[in-house]
């Protein structure tokens, strides 16, 4: 079981600032005082952080079912609903990841959130979401220069998005030794931290990276469909 491992440093990170700041309700104006200091402060905090980490393992024993939208990997089966299979259905290999920022912010946004100033709780709670979709971009660029020369990756998807059943989770933390990046699940399929993803990015010489489909997507949730409408 090979498994490849990332740490990632807070500089080489590139959060996108204006989608956080259009979550927190300032598309096209800056934050008014105090939530301006209280990104700062967020960002302070994140940039000091040690724990934002990925892993991944590359499966090359696998099969497309599409008429049942399911693909059968290592022997488990995902349920990854048909949108999902057809961005994977020319992949020669299939690269499972967990990515996190960790549990330091992950708690310190909860406590906020539970204490005297739940706004500045949100705030940290949306940068820790911010934070880990960018340790998500740069593993996947990271991924793009390690690839063998014509080969190319597909976007990443995740469990409980485009379709996908999120009880998949399990299947998917198999694939890997206890706790991969320190990121645990509980019975509902919920990772812990929270501030972590993960998911499959398809590899092949006739994959395509493309944007992801939110027109044909019901989940209201998604990061992606409340930043890039």
């Amino acid at each position: 079981m090979a498994i490849k491992k990332y740490n990632f440093d807070f500089k080489e990170l590139t959060l996108d600032l204006p989608g956080l700041q259009a979550i927190l309700g300032y598309p096209e104006s800056p934050l008014p005082a105090p939530f301006d200091d209280y990104l700062l402060e967020a960002l302070d905090f994140a940039s000091q952080l040690t724990d934002i980490k990925a892993c991944s393992r590359i499966i090359e024993d696998f099969q497309f079912e599409p008429s049942k939208g399911r693909l059968v990997a290592d022997g488990r089966a995902f349920l990854v609903g048909k949108t999902v299979l057809k961005e994977l259905r020319n992949s020669e290999e299939l690269l499972f990841f967990v990515c996190t920022a960790g549990k330091a912010i992950s708690e310190k946004s909860a406590l906020l959130l539970m204490g005297d100033d739940p706004a500045k709780g949100y705030i940290y709670d949306q940068v820790g979401i911010f934070l880990t979709e960018a340790a998500g971009d740069r593993m996947q660029q990271l991924i793009q220069e390690e690839l063998r020369p014509g080969q190319k990756a597909t976007n990443r998807y995740s469990p409980g998005y485009c379709h996908w059943d999120v009880s998949d989770q399990h299947h998917l933390f198999a694939l890997f030794p206890l706790a991969p990046c320190g990121v645990t699940l509980t019975h509902s399929a919920l990772m812990n931290p929270v501030k972590s993803i993960s998911g499959v990015i398809g590899i092949g010489k006739e994959v395509s990276y493309r944007d992801y489909p939110c027109a044909l997507c019901l989940s209201l949730n998604c990061i992606y469909r409340r930043v890039k409408p």
